[in-house]
């Protein structure tokens, strides 16, 4: 609701010119606390530029869009002018001056507001020379009551602060800015970010989105309250929504591909998008062009115009997000979610008010505003989120079709078909759908798009950034599409054809035995036994797990009971947890990794010193030794839930010495003495490598090993895994990491203990199979991974793997590694 107490009222008042009675007005804002005194030379600029008077005795000055920062609160001024001063050239006469601070979408209630009131010529006149100030707060905002006054003003700068590291795989890209806006909105909360010298609006997603934040970005989060503060930073680490285990997406590869045609007309290269094979006639589809031009009218109409545009939009978008959430799931629908979020981004709102205001129509507004943010978003170094222009764009259009009056998108009419584009909308995939598509190619886009990854949720073989050469392809060529090499082969033989028919068939084959295989015990095809089991986070995730194979799980990440709430959970709220997991995997083995906090994890309601280097600080195992109040209490939860369910086993992180393992073990040995209970299964991560080098002395003490190879291999290869610039060198298939996962093997070996991997590398097929062959016997990974990985395995005997991880062992670097494994198996970079 605008404010507008008796203060920023001045009744009776008198000017002698059009500059006095807009300082007087500014006066009344700034004295207030709502804009910076700065903000009148903004509000004298934009009457250089545009004339402010609106009719009927009113004009509304306000600032240039570039005096916006200087607005504290959004609020309304009114100057009464009873005897009237000249405005324009014309010469009109004003007598209501209302000075607007617009800093959100509030403005647009405010104009809706002018329109009724100017419609009504006796009011205009009673609202000129009232002595009642109620009576204009109650035309201008529908109070009836005098506003709660401001005591002071409000701060430019946010009183609490925290630095954070963004941890998202794909940055901080439209989804996870999405639950940031959503988050801050349900505190009630103001919230800035801050990276260099940018700042960004928590509320404006496409602020967010220009700040470019990449994964392993510091920058710095300020609030209005320390509970705030808390609840944002305690989100962004714990990644708004997103898989943080999800691999860090690598430059997709031109590699040569598992089937080639050997007669064609030609063939057109991309990137691969999403997998698959398809046979079919291409299709050249381009969404119609939409012709905007400037047709300046009546500002307030124009106003109305655009306010009925979004709010039509938005019920569009709702139905898509239903639609798509039922048919695709929910992940597919929080693409629509964030187009939802763009569509209210008040930075856009206002700035097309604000050019509406100038004179200008309001499609040709909020193409300008919007164009110019599709524009920032393009210019970014990090494709991923550049690729989100392509989000801003897509709910553009869904405005300016309303905006013309166009309606709705025509659906499209040709049969199935392989579509070739110059570029596709998230709306556009997700309405064509696989009914009229065999897949498609575009000319520009990237395999991270939303649009890329919709194809993939539909099952659709996708192509993108093949070159504009694709757009002169005839309609109905001939063709076979492969998502998995990035080729489209036009005019192929008869031969071809049949070959790819044939080979299309294979892969079906394929991921219909991998489905309907995944309950089938992890092993190599000579029947080596190798557990597959699953990375989960809680009780919830469990029976998800289960119906994708899962043999257990190989990691319970313990630390998310702490991240995603504002306190330390009790004794018994975290035995609850453990408990319920247990009696989901009925018997099946159920490894907790007791709380692993640091490095990229950070728990701000811990009172924790921030350390320059908390990778190399205080983190897992460390920390728990510095705090016993979170470390002792986690421990008697887990071993009551041991004490009823022995397939409960223990697994301490970050161990880098002996004395580490002893120190903590001797720790849970006093507390099952306490409560009377048995052996516990006990064993430690191998993420440094200290602890790889030590592990035959470790081997004589622990009953297991799981590497987690997402840090044995930055601290390996002394790259961080959330630098921006070489967390896409960080291969776990290095050969100086592989050579100390070989060290780990073979000391568990010789004392009879086995070697799990519960790190990124155990779900990359290629890394599966090099484990295996290396001697690791159980591969936890994410749940959509494990029928692959099961099936990668199955296509191969133990005696060549262990020969190609024997090879694998010489190689200079990963991608020699990966390449003898594609060389070895046919199998990729996963």
């Amino acid at each position: 609701m605008t404010e507008l107490p008796d203060r920023l009222i001045q009744l009776g008042a008198q000017a002698t010119s059009k500059d006095d009675a807009i300082t007087q007005v500014a006066a009344l804002l700034s004295g207030a606390g709502y804009t910076d005194p700065a903000y009148l030379q903004g509000m004298l600029t934009r009457e250089t530029q545009a004339n402010t008077y609106l009719g009927s005795g009113i004009a509304i000055p306000h600032g240039t869009p570039d005096t916006r920062h200087l607005i504290h609160r959004t609020g309304l001024a009114v100057l009464q002018l009873p005897q009237g001063v000249t405005w324009g050239e014309g010469g009109e006469q004003v007598r209501l001056v209302i000075g607007i601070a617009a800093a959100s979408d509030e403005h647009l209630d405010i104009l809706r507001r002018l329109t009724r009131v100017l419609s009504d010529d006796d009011l205009v006149e009673r609202l000129s020379v009232t002595r009642d100030p109620a009576q204009l707060r109650a035309a201008l905002t529908g109070q009836s009551a005098p506003a709660a006054t401001a005591t002071q003003p409000a701060a430019s700068v946010l009183p609490f602060s925290a630095q954070v590291t963004l941890p998202n795989p794909l940055g901080m890209h439209a989804r996870p800015g999405t639950a940031l806006a959503s988050l801050v909105r349900r505190l009630g909360a103001r919230v800035h970010l801050t990276h260099g010298d940018r700042s960004a609006d928590a509320l404006r997603l496409m602020e967010l989105l220009s700040l470019g934040l990449t994964r392993g970005a510091t920058f710095t989060v300020s609030a209005d309250s320390e509970q705030a503060l808390r609840a944002v930073t305690d989100a962004i680490r714990a990644g708004l929504g997103d898989d943080l285990s999800a691999p860090v997406a690598a430059p997709a590869a031109r590699r040569e591909p598992d089937w080639q045609p050997t007669q064609v007309g030609a063939t057109i290269e991309g990137v691969p998008a999403a997998d698959g094979l398809v046979i079919g006639e291409t299709r050249q589809y381009a969404a119609r062009q939409l012709t905007v031009t400037d047709t300046p009218g009546e500002p307030l109409a124009a106003a109305t115009q655009l306010d009925q545009a979004l709010t039509a939009a938005g019920r569009e978008l709702d139905q898509t997000i239903t639609a798509t959430r039922e048919r695709y799931g929910a992940d597919k629908a929080a693409i629509f979610e964030a187009h939802r979020e763009l569509l209210s981004d008040e930075g856009i709102v206002q700035d097309t008010v604000a050019l509406i205001l100038d004179g200008h129509g309001a499609a040709w507004a909020y193409q300008q505003v919007t164009q110019d943010r599709v524009s920032q978003l393009q210019r970014l170094d990090d494709p991923t989120l550049a690729a989100r222009a392509v989000d801003l764009g897509d709910v553009q259009r869904r405005v300016l079709r309303r905006l013309l009056n166009l309606g709705e998108e025509s659906a499209y009419e040709g049969g199935p078909a392989i579509l070739l584009a110059p570029d596709l909308t998230p709306s556009d995939t997700a309405r064509l759908g696989p009914d009229a598509l065999l897949g498609f190619v575009t000319a520009q886009g990237g395999p991270t798009s939303h649009t890329a990854i919709i194809a993939r949720g539909l099952g659709l073989p996708a192509v993108v950034a093949a070159g504009t050469g694709l757009l002169d392809v005839p309609d109905g060529t001939p063709a076979i599409l492969d998502g998995s090499a990035g080729r489209l082969y036009l005019n192929p033989s008869d031969t071809d054809l049949q070959s790819a028919r044939a080979r299309q068939a294979a892969l079906n084959a394929e991921r219909e035995q991998a489905r309907a295989a995944r309950h089938q015990p992890g092993a190599t095809r000579d029947g080596a036994p190798v557990e597959i089991a699953a990375n989960i986070n809680r009780a919830a995730d469990a029976p998800a797990a289960l119906d994708a194979g899962a043999q257990g799980v190989g990691l319970m990440r313990t630390e998310f009971l702490f991240l995603e709430r504002d306190s330390v959970p009790t004794e018994d709220e975290q035995e609850r947890e453990y408990r319920a997991m247990a009696q989901a995997m009925d018997g099946r083995p159920l490894i907790i990794r007791t709380l692993d906090i640091g490095g990229d994890k950070e728990v701000p309601y811990l009172g924790l010193e921030r350390e320059d280097n908390s990778f190399l600080g205080l983190r897992g195992i460390r920390l728990c030794f510095e705090r016993p109040d979170l470390f002792m209490p986690q421990l008697r939860a887990v071993a009551r839930v041991a004490k009823d369910h022995p397939n409960v086993h223990v697994m301490f992180p970050m161990i880098s010495t002996l004395e580490d393992f002893r120190r903590a073990r001797a720790l849970l040995d006093g507390v099952r003495e306490e409560l009377g209970v048995g052996r516990i299964p006990l064993g430690v991560m191998i993420e440094v490598p200290s602890a790889a080098l030590l592990a035959p002395l470790l081997a004589a003490e622990v009953d297991f090993f799981s590497v987690g190879t997402n840090d044995l291999t930055q601290y390996t290869l002394a790259m961080d895994r959330l630098h921006p610039q070489l967390a896409r060198q960080t291969d776990a298939m290095h050969p100086a990491v592989l050579q100390l996962i070989k060290l780990t093997v073979d000391a568990a070996e010789a004392h009879g203990r086995w070697v799990g991997v519960c790190g990124g590398a155990a779900g990359d097929e290629v890394g599966a199979l090099i484990l295996t062959g290396l001697g690791v016997r159980e591969l936890s990974v994410s749940p959509p991974q494990i029928p692959a990985v099961k099936a990668a395995l199955r296509q191969h005997d133990l005696p060549a793997l262990r020969a190609l991880a024997a090879q694998a062992l010489a190689q200079p670097n990963a991608e020699a590694v990966r390449a003898l494994v594609h060389a070895g198996t046919g199998k990729g970079r996963a």
